[in-house]
Protein backbone atom coordinates (compact mmCIF):
# COMPACT_ATOMS: atom_id res chain seq x y z
CA UNK A 1 0.00 0.00 0.00
CA UNK A 2 1.12 3.57 -1.03
CA UNK A 3 1.90 5.69 2.62
CA UNK A 4 1.58 8.35 0.34
CA UNK A 5 -1.82 7.93 -1.60
CA UNK A 6 -3.17 11.13 -1.41
CA UNK A 7 -1.02 13.15 0.31
CA UNK A 8 -1.39 16.17 -2.65
CA UNK A 9 -5.21 16.03 -1.78
CA UNK A 10 -4.29 16.78 1.59
CA UNK A 11 -1.66 19.21 1.09
CA UNK A 12 -4.01 21.41 -0.76
CA UNK A 13 -6.89 21.09 1.49
CA UNK A 14 -4.68 22.27 4.44
CA UNK A 15 -2.57 24.85 1.91
CA UNK A 16 -6.54 25.90 1.07
CA UNK A 17 -7.87 26.34 4.90
CA UNK A 18 -4.61 27.94 6.25
CA UNK A 19 -3.55 30.00 3.19
CA UNK A 20 -3.92 33.66 5.09
CA UNK A 21 -1.90 32.17 7.85
CA UNK A 22 0.74 30.58 5.83
CA UNK A 23 0.85 33.23 3.41
CA UNK A 24 1.29 35.81 6.46
CA UNK A 25 4.14 33.81 7.22
CA UNK A 26 5.39 33.63 3.66
CA UNK A 27 4.90 37.32 2.82
CA UNK A 28 6.10 38.91 6.21
CA UNK A 29 9.69 37.11 6.37
CA UNK A 30 9.90 38.05 1.90
CA UNK A 31 8.99 41.63 2.60
CA UNK A 32 10.80 42.05 5.55
CA UNK A 33 14.29 40.32 3.82
CA UNK A 34 13.51 42.48 0.65
CA UNK A 35 13.51 45.97 2.54
CA UNK A 36 16.39 45.47 4.58
CA UNK A 37 18.36 44.11 1.19
CA UNK A 38 17.52 47.01 -0.77
CA UNK A 39 18.29 49.21 2.02
CA UNK A 40 21.64 47.45 2.40
CA UNK A 41 22.41 47.63 -1.16
CA UNK A 42 21.21 51.49 -1.64
CA UNK A 43 23.63 52.37 1.20
CA UNK A 44 26.62 49.98 1.27
CA UNK A 45 27.72 49.80 -2.10
CA UNK A 46 29.05 46.37 -3.11
CA UNK A 47 29.56 45.19 0.80
CA UNK A 48 26.17 46.46 1.06
CA UNK A 49 24.58 44.37 -1.55
CA UNK A 50 26.64 41.33 -0.30
CA UNK A 51 25.44 41.81 3.31
CA UNK A 52 21.96 41.95 1.64
CA UNK A 53 21.99 38.75 -0.61
CA UNK A 54 23.38 37.21 2.87
CA UNK A 55 19.80 38.84 4.51
CA UNK A 56 17.94 37.01 1.74
CA UNK A 57 19.71 33.71 2.02
CA UNK A 58 19.26 33.70 6.26
CA UNK A 59 15.60 35.16 5.53
CA UNK A 60 15.01 31.81 3.00
CA UNK A 61 16.08 29.27 5.78
CA UNK A 62 13.82 31.00 8.49
CA UNK A 63 10.31 30.78 6.08
CA UNK A 64 11.61 27.07 5.18
CA UNK A 65 11.88 26.50 8.85
CA UNK A 66 8.85 28.61 9.79
CA UNK A 67 6.57 26.76 7.42
CA UNK A 68 7.57 23.51 8.39
CA UNK A 69 6.62 24.23 12.06
CA UNK A 70 3.48 25.84 11.07
CA UNK A 71 2.42 22.69 9.25
CA UNK A 72 3.10 21.08 12.35
CA UNK A 73 1.12 23.35 14.22
CA UNK A 74 -2.29 23.33 12.02
CA UNK A 75 -2.04 19.81 11.69
CA UNK A 76 -4.76 19.13 14.44
CA UNK A 77 -7.16 21.83 12.94
CA UNK A 78 -6.42 25.07 14.32
CA UNK A 79 -3.02 27.28 14.26
CA UNK A 80 -2.44 27.51 18.24
CA UNK A 81 0.96 29.28 17.50
CA UNK A 82 0.78 32.81 15.96
CA UNK A 83 2.81 34.04 13.12
CA UNK A 84 5.61 36.03 15.57
CA UNK A 85 5.13 32.91 18.04
CA UNK A 86 6.35 30.53 14.88
CA UNK A 87 8.81 32.74 13.88
CA UNK A 88 10.71 32.85 16.83
CA UNK A 89 10.27 29.11 17.38
CA UNK A 90 11.91 28.72 14.02
CA UNK A 91 14.89 31.24 14.76
CA UNK A 92 17.22 28.80 16.75
CA UNK A 93 16.80 26.47 13.44
CA UNK A 94 18.25 28.63 10.58
CA UNK A 95 21.66 27.15 11.02
CA UNK A 96 20.80 23.54 11.24
CA UNK A 97 18.34 23.82 8.20
CA UNK A 98 21.07 26.56 6.68
CA UNK A 99 24.22 23.56 6.73
CA UNK A 100 21.74 21.11 5.91
CA UNK A 101 20.43 22.75 3.24
CA UNK A 102 23.51 24.38 1.62
CA UNK A 103 25.44 20.45 2.01
CA UNK A 104 22.68 19.16 0.04
CA UNK A 105 22.48 21.82 -2.69
CA UNK A 106 26.08 21.26 -3.54
CA UNK A 107 25.50 17.49 -3.59
CA UNK A 108 22.24 17.75 -5.77
CA UNK A 109 23.78 19.77 -8.07
CA UNK A 110 26.95 17.92 -8.53
CA UNK A 111 24.85 15.15 -8.55
CA UNK A 112 22.76 16.47 -11.84
CA UNK A 113 25.58 17.50 -13.44
CA UNK A 114 26.52 14.06 -13.27
CA UNK A 115 24.29 12.50 -16.32
CA UNK A 116 21.39 14.20 -14.36
CA UNK A 117 20.16 10.50 -12.75
CA UNK A 118 22.58 10.90 -9.16
CA UNK A 119 20.99 14.16 -9.04
CA UNK A 120 17.49 12.80 -9.27
CA UNK A 121 18.05 9.91 -6.43
CA UNK A 122 19.47 12.98 -3.91
CA UNK A 123 16.53 15.33 -4.49
CA UNK A 124 14.43 12.09 -3.80
CA UNK A 125 16.43 10.98 -0.49
CA UNK A 126 17.20 14.19 0.85
CA UNK A 127 13.82 15.71 0.71
CA UNK A 128 12.51 15.40 4.28
CA UNK A 129 16.44 16.55 5.64
CA UNK A 130 13.83 20.42 6.85
CA UNK A 131 11.31 18.59 8.72
CA UNK A 132 14.10 16.06 9.98
CA UNK A 133 15.73 18.84 11.77
CA UNK A 134 12.76 20.71 12.59
CA UNK A 135 10.70 18.26 14.04
CA UNK A 136 13.00 16.16 15.51
CA UNK A 137 15.96 18.07 16.43
CA UNK A 138 17.98 15.87 14.04
CA UNK A 139 21.21 17.83 13.44
CA UNK A 140 22.95 19.07 10.09
CA UNK A 141 24.26 15.80 9.42
CA UNK A 142 21.70 12.92 10.90
CA UNK A 143 19.16 14.76 8.93
CA UNK A 144 20.49 13.16 5.60
CA UNK A 145 20.31 9.82 7.26
CA UNK A 146 17.11 10.14 8.59
CA UNK A 147 15.45 11.78 5.71
CA UNK A 148 17.08 8.53 3.60
CA UNK A 149 15.73 5.86 6.41
CA UNK A 150 12.04 7.43 6.20
CA UNK A 151 12.64 7.65 2.17
CA UNK A 152 14.12 4.35 1.32
CA UNK A 153 11.17 2.36 1.77
CA UNK A 154 9.28 4.29 -0.12
CA UNK A 155 11.76 5.49 -2.89
CA UNK A 156 9.27 5.33 -5.97
CA UNK A 157 6.44 6.54 -4.60
CA UNK A 158 8.19 9.66 -3.24
CA UNK A 159 9.83 10.09 -6.38
CA UNK A 160 6.43 10.22 -8.36
CA UNK A 161 4.97 12.99 -5.90
CA UNK A 162 8.42 14.51 -5.96
CA UNK A 163 7.56 14.88 -9.73
CA UNK A 164 4.01 15.73 -9.79
CA UNK A 165 4.54 18.67 -7.39
CA UNK A 166 7.08 19.66 -9.66
CA UNK A 167 4.92 19.79 -12.69
CA UNK A 168 2.27 21.69 -10.86
CA UNK A 169 5.09 24.44 -9.56
CA UNK A 170 6.09 24.44 -13.42
CA UNK A 171 2.48 25.09 -14.29
CA UNK A 172 2.24 28.14 -11.64
CA UNK A 173 5.47 29.61 -13.00
CA UNK A 174 3.61 29.61 -16.42
CA UNK A 175 0.51 31.30 -15.47
CA UNK A 176 2.14 34.03 -13.24
CA UNK A 177 5.23 34.94 -16.31
CA UNK A 178 2.17 35.25 -18.50
CA UNK A 179 -0.08 37.48 -16.25
CA UNK A 180 3.69 39.81 -15.59
CA UNK A 181 4.82 39.30 -18.89
CA UNK A 182 2.72 42.86 -20.47
CA UNK A 183 5.08 44.57 -17.41
CA UNK A 184 8.98 45.64 -18.34
CA UNK A 185 11.20 42.48 -18.38
CA UNK A 186 12.36 43.50 -15.60
CA UNK A 187 9.87 44.03 -13.34
CA UNK A 188 7.69 41.40 -14.26
CA UNK A 189 10.12 38.92 -13.68
CA UNK A 190 10.79 40.20 -9.95
CA UNK A 191 7.00 40.33 -9.49
CA UNK A 192 7.07 37.24 -10.97
CA UNK A 193 9.94 35.77 -8.44
CA UNK A 194 8.17 37.15 -5.75
CA UNK A 195 4.58 36.28 -6.02
CA UNK A 196 5.61 32.79 -6.82
CA UNK A 197 8.02 32.47 -4.15
CA UNK A 198 5.30 33.53 -1.84
CA UNK A 199 2.66 31.41 -3.08
CA UNK A 200 4.65 27.99 -4.05
CA UNK A 201 7.04 28.07 -0.45
CA UNK A 202 4.30 27.22 1.51
CA UNK A 203 3.14 24.17 -0.16
CA UNK A 204 6.19 22.86 -0.79
CA UNK A 205 6.47 22.84 2.83
CA UNK A 206 3.27 21.13 3.39
CA UNK A 207 3.63 18.52 0.93
CA UNK A 208 6.92 17.64 2.57
CA UNK A 209 5.91 18.13 5.79
CA UNK A 210 2.59 15.29 5.27
CA UNK A 211 5.19 13.34 3.98
CA UNK A 212 7.35 13.30 6.66
CA UNK A 213 4.43 12.64 8.54
CA UNK A 214 3.33 9.70 6.42
CA UNK A 215 6.34 7.86 6.34
CA UNK A 216 7.57 8.44 9.91
CA UNK A 217 4.18 6.53 10.58
CA UNK A 218 2.52 9.89 13.05
CA UNK A 219 -1.19 9.11 12.87
CA UNK A 220 -2.92 12.67 11.55
CA UNK A 221 -5.00 13.67 14.26
CA UNK A 222 -8.75 13.25 14.60
CA UNK A 223 -8.90 16.05 16.82
CA UNK A 224 -12.73 17.98 16.89
CA UNK A 225 -11.24 21.62 16.48
CA UNK A 226 -13.21 23.49 14.10
CA UNK A 227 -11.03 24.84 11.47
CA UNK A 228 -10.87 28.57 10.59
CA UNK A 229 -12.48 28.59 7.02
CA UNK A 230 -15.87 27.80 8.86
CA UNK A 231 -16.42 23.89 7.93
CA UNK A 232 -16.88 21.22 10.48
CA UNK A 233 -14.23 18.95 11.73
CA UNK A 234 -10.91 18.92 11.49
CA UNK A 235 -7.75 17.72 10.00
CA UNK A 236 -7.35 13.82 8.77
CA UNK A 237 -11.29 13.89 8.95
CA UNK A 238 -11.97 12.49 5.30
CA UNK A 239 -15.05 14.23 4.94
CA UNK A 240 -13.59 17.45 4.65
CA UNK A 241 -9.98 16.98 3.55
CA UNK A 242 -9.39 13.38 1.95
CA UNK A 243 -11.92 13.43 -0.75
CA UNK A 244 -11.92 17.25 -2.43
CA UNK A 245 -9.93 18.96 -3.88
CA UNK A 246 -8.17 19.71 -7.67
CA UNK A 247 -5.23 16.58 -6.23
CA UNK A 248 -7.52 13.89 -4.40
CA UNK A 249 -6.71 10.83 -5.31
Amino acid sequence: MNPLAGVLGESWQLYRTYARHLLTISVIVYVVAGIVAAVLELTGGLFGTLLGFLVTIVAAFLLTAALVKAVQDVRDGRADLSVGQTLSAATPLIGPVAIASILAGIGITIGLFLLIIPGLFLITIWCLIVPAIVLEGASPFDSFSRSWQLVKGSFWNVFGLLVMVFLILFAADIVLALIFSPLPHFLGHFLSSVVGGTLVAPFIAVVTTLMYFRLSGVAVSTSAASSPSGGSGSYGDPGQYGSSGPFAS
